[in-house]
């Protein structure tokens, strides 16, 4: 356990995170997980997906199917993720369904997910630090390992496992980052850093050397790539995403 510990805490990158915990919920029996993490949640949405740094090991169709084409709407346990804080079993899912409160749209999901093979696990609902960040993680047992076993294996460890995903929620969310179509450049990055230290365009223009028109381009090339409709709201989002005043270059969302 420490020897893990001393290595989250020394990770430098979100995929280095990653790849540890991976092989830590590996060794009880979690072969493939999906973690989010949003800074711009609101009541009635989940926010644009290009703005949730996304990690998991499922396979690609998979992922696909369940982030690309948008069945993660209607998945139960996400929903249950975005409601609460904690641990739940996906026996949860299983009462649900019994008991005919699930949807045709939640119930199309669980179809989808018995045919990858996911049919077992915990989900995971991180504490919010605000109340537009919300972090959840899905714990998927490998085949063969039904949900009793699940249920069994949490009532021995889960409150190390709960606290392991906890502390690699808090070194992820704290790591540079971004998706490979919201990654900043460095011009980007450094005209956002001098507009949120309060410089003018005519200053930031005298500091680097640049025209006032090249400046301008490059903070609109900024909101652009953040999807801001203001130079305010994209110093906003490069922040919440530490893609400025970091000494090194935002990862990328990793999706295997």
């Amino acid at each position: 356990m420490l020897s893990y510990l001393e290595s989250l805490v020394h990770a430098r990158t979100i995929e280095e995170i990653w790849a540890l915990h991976c092989r830590r919920m590996a060794d009880f029996g979690f072969d493939r997980l999906l973690y989010g993490f949003t800074r711009f949640h609101s009541s009635n949405s989940l926010g644009d997906l290009e703005d949730t740094l996304i990690l998991s090991n499922h396979d690609h169709a998979y992922l696909q199917s369940f982030l690309d084409e948008g069945l993660y709407h209607h998945a139960p346990m996400v929903k249950w993720t975005v409601q609460n804080e904690g641990a739940c079993s996906w026996n949860w899912v299983e009462a649900q369904a019994r008991a005919g409160f699930l949807s045709q749209a939640e119930r199309q999901v669980l179809e989808v997910n018995l045919r990858h093979g996911i049919s077992a696990g915990y989900s995971i609902a991180f504490p919010a630090a605000t109340a537009r960040a919300k972090g959840g993680i899905g714990l998927c047992a490998a085949p063969g390992i039904d949900q009793a076993q699940v249920d069994r294996l949490w009532d021995q460890h889960g409150r190390e496992i709960l606290v392991l995903n906890t502390l690699a929620h808090l070194r992820i969310c704290s790591m540079p980052y971004a998706s490979a179509r919201r990654a900043l450049t460095s011009r980007q990055r450094e005209v956002l850093e001098w507009v949120a230290d309060g410089k003018t365009t005519a200053d930031i223009a005298a500091i680097m050397g640049l025209t006032a028109a090249t400046v301008e381009k490059h903070l609109r090339l900024a909101r652009e790539v953040l999807d801001a409709d203001t130079t305010a709201q994209a110093v906003m989002k490069a922040s919440v995403q530490h893609q400025i005043f970091v000494t090194t270059v935002p990862a990328a969302a990793v999706r295997n």
